[in-house]
Formats: structure tokens, C-alpha cells, sequence
């Protein structure tokens, strides 16, 4: 019988570290696991546990069996006021890249909500989506036709996902794509939750051209699941220049760059 590979040892992240990375993963969830924490950082249960105790007493959190929660109260309008402006501009920025009579996928996230909320007066295209906050800003928008996308509902994302969602998704084309995600760096495009790849794929490939809308905190974030590489985007809009890195790859792979300025 082979002997077993040696474990890789990784660098020890500080306590600070891991207590930012935990609110980070909950932003995106709503809920984190005690035990899939203890794998993601690398420490012990007791380490997470007494990380988890420290982010109650500070407001971050709320134990709950298994792991942890977001406070009472705190829901996806409140982690959209994180880089409000920011995400204002690059969505009524995105909104002006849509060609005319095109149909147009709007991913779930608080950046591309901005879009539904800037879409063109003279938009004589078509939206599919599986965002409820999309779907409520278009709703004002009664000239616009909507295809709302089924599946189950994920409150903590106002989101449908799983496997009818990503059934629908097959049957339909779009030529664009408004694409958000947890963090961006030069190896991909990352989500928190392994829950949301299947969903965010399924966009991908129904779509001609992959606009991402990342705000500058997202080239900074760490998370943990590689939704997809780099090469599969088109274009991004963000609200600061990229890092050196990114500009490398960027410039690599022909994606083209959109710099806006937060109001």
C-alpha cells in the first residue's frame, strides 16, 4: 500500500487574518460551518470556536449550532451599502456598454443589481435573471421584458440556484453577460460557496460576452473556490485601477479595462 502524500504546510494566517476572512465567507453566505472553517484556515476547532466567540462580542456575528450567523438584521441591503458609491458608478457605467436590442444576463450581487437600476431609458433588449432585487428594479421598468429564472430561493444572495435554474439557463443565449463575484485575482474569478458555481457557470456559458463589475476591495478578498479563469471574461469595470498583476494578465488575455470614479 503507497504511503500517504505528505501534508502541505501553508503559512499560519494571524488571528486578525482568519477573523476577516470568517466575516468575508459570512457576507457572502449568511452562515459558516465551525468544522468547514477549521479546514479553510488551518487551525483547530478550538482556535475557530474562540475566533467565532471574539466576532460575537464585536457585533460581526451570532453563534448558532454548527457555526455562526449574521446578526439579526444585517441582510443583503446592508452588506450593499459596503463601497455603495462605488458600486453606483460601475453599474450606471455597465449599463452603457449594452448593445441595442441585446438580451442581457444579470447575475445575483449588489454590483449588478446597480445595473437594473441604470438600465438605458431607450433599452430595447431583453433580461434574463435569477436576482429578486434585479427582478424588484425592473419591475419600475415595464417596457423592458424579463425572464425570471427558477430555482430554489437563497435568501441570503436574493437568488435562485441549483439544478432548475441551470436546466433553464441550457435553452437559453444571451450576447451579454453582467457577471459579479467575491474576489478577482490573476488566477480567476472566485466565489465564497462552492453552491453558487454551478449557477454562475451555467451564466457563463449561455452568454457571448462576460462583462465583470468588481469593485477594488474584490482584488484584495480572499475566498476560497475558483469559480472560473480569468480567460473566460471580456471586460471589467471597477472603480480603481487594477493591481500590477492583474494588469499583466489583463493586457494578456485582451480583456479590456473600464476605470470609473466613485461619486
Amino acid at each position: 500500500m503507497p504511503e500517504p502524500l505528505a501534508q502541505q504546510t501553508r503559512p499560519a494566517m494571524s488571528g486578525a487574518s482568519r477573523r476577516d476572512r470568517i466575516v468575508r465567507d459570512l457576507e457572502q453566505t449568511g452562515f459558516v460551518s465551525a468544522r468547514e472553517l477549521t479546514e479553510e484556515l488551518g487551525v483547530s476547532e478550538m482556535t475557530v470556536r474562540r475566533d467565532l466567540r471574539r466576532l460575537e462580542q464585536e457585533g460581526a456575528l451570532r453563534i448558532v449550532h454548527g457555526g455562526a450567523s449574521l446578526p439579526i438584521g444585517i441582510d443583503y441591503q446592508s452588506r450593499g451599502m459596503s463601497e455603495q458609491a462605488a458600486k453606483a458608478d460601475i453599474g450606471r457605467f455597465a449599463a452603457t456598454l449594452i448593445p441595442p436590442g441585446s438580451t442581457v444576463l444579470m447575475d445575483a450581487g449588489t454590483t449588478v443589481a446597480q445595473v437594473a437600476q441604470h438600465m438605458p431609458v431607450n433599452f430595447d433588449g431583453y433580461v434574463i435573471t435569477h436576482s429578486v432585487p434585479v427582478i424588484e428594479s425592473l419591475l419600475e421598468r415595464p417596457d423592458i421584458p424579463v425572464h425570471c429564472l427558477g430555482g430554489e430561493l437563497r435568501a441570503q444572495s436574493r437568488a435562485m440556484i441549483g439544478t432548475s435554474t441551470v436546466e433553464s439557463l441550457s435553452k437559453l443565449r444571451a450576447q451579454v453577460l453582467f457577471l459579479g463575484a467575491a474576489a478577482v485575482n490573476e488566477r480567476g474569478v472566485f466565489v465564497a460557496k462552492d453552491f453558487e458555481s454551478s449557477t454562475k457557470r451555467a451564466f457563463i456559458e449561455s452568454s457571448n460576452r462576460v462583462i465583470l463589475l468588481a469593485d477594488h476591495s474584490k482584488f484584495s478578498t480572499f475566498t476560497p473556490v475558483l469559480l472560473a479563469p480569468l480567460s473566460v471574461v471580456h471586460e471589467i469595470v471597477t472603480d480603481r485601477p487594477l493591481p500590477p498583476e492583474m494588469v499583466r494578465v489583463a493586457d494578456e488575455l485582451g480583456i479590456v479595462v473600464h476605470v470609473v470614479n466613485p461619486t
